[in-house]
């Protein structure tokens, strides 16, 4: 048996696993997925300070809570940023980081730096009432979606759970400094449908930073693929347990 701690994107909650989830723990696995502050059953806890440091502390947090180890640690989109946080502060709890269409940062980067793009959302809400929030990306028509989904009862479903995003966790630094975050196992799990302009995939180097082969998988579909081909995803999950 496994544990995994799937951690969702910007403007997401814990519900967007709730089609992967069950088809981990009928594989015989330990799934958690909670909400990050300010979204979900903690939306209440949305403000200004919520930040990169806010969400690695909820992972870390509930991994010492639950007392994981050797925690197979996924996160999606923004949440690339999250994971790699929480894996400097507990490297010894983690055994795989999975960066499901994620950033990748380094030690130093914000958002900003793995994204690019994200600063048009930042100079975006500058100009409003509420500086310090970011709504969601509005709905394109297909092939782009609402976050690459296009069927229109799941986008509807998806719409229910998506809220603000905070400045803050896209401006934060990600701080990587502990020397045995490089020895963590890394998968890349990239989304290779259709995508808006302007969102940019770093490579991934050919060795990973504890010296294997990097392990890069592809799905077909748009960015949210927990929601649109979930039992692939499921598959590539399973793979990464061995």
């Amino acid at each position: 048996m496994s544990t995994y701690l799937l951690v969702h994107g910007a403007w997401h909650d814990g519900r967007c696993w709730e089609r992967v989830a069950p088809l981990l723990e009928a594989a015989g696995h330990r799934v958690f997925h909670p909400s990050l502050t300010g979204y979900g059953d903690k939306a209440h806890l949305l403000g200004p300070e919520v930040g990169l440091d806010t969400h690695l502390e909820d992972v870390v947090r509930l991994i010492k809570d639950e007392d994981l180890t050797d925690v197979i640690l996924v996160g999606h989109s923004y949440a690339g940023l999250v994971i790699t946080s929480a894996a400097n502060e507990v490297p010894e709890r983690v055994a795989h980081l999975v960066y499901l269409d994620a950033m990748v940062p380094e030690d130093g980067e914000t958002a900003v730096d793995a994204q690019p793009v994200t600063q048009s959302l930042i100079d975006l809400a500058a100009s409003t009432d509420a500086p310090w929030r970011i709504p969601p990306l509005a709905e394109l028509p297909p092939p782009f979606g609402l976050f690459g989904v296009t069927d229109p009862a799941d986008a509807a479903w998806l719409r229910g759970i998506l809220s603000d995003h905070p400045v803050r966790c896209l401006q934060q630094p990600a701080r990587l400094d502990n020397p045995a975050l490089r020895q963590v196992a890394r998968t890349h799990i990239h989304c290779v449908g259709a995508a808006p302009e302007g969102i940019v995939r770093r490579p991934v180097p050919a060795t990973q930073p504890n010296g294997s082969p990097s392990r890069v998988r592809e799905l077909p579909t748009g960015h949210d693929c927990m929601i649109t081909m979930p039992e692939e995803l499921t598959e590539l999950l399973l793979e990464v347990a061995g």
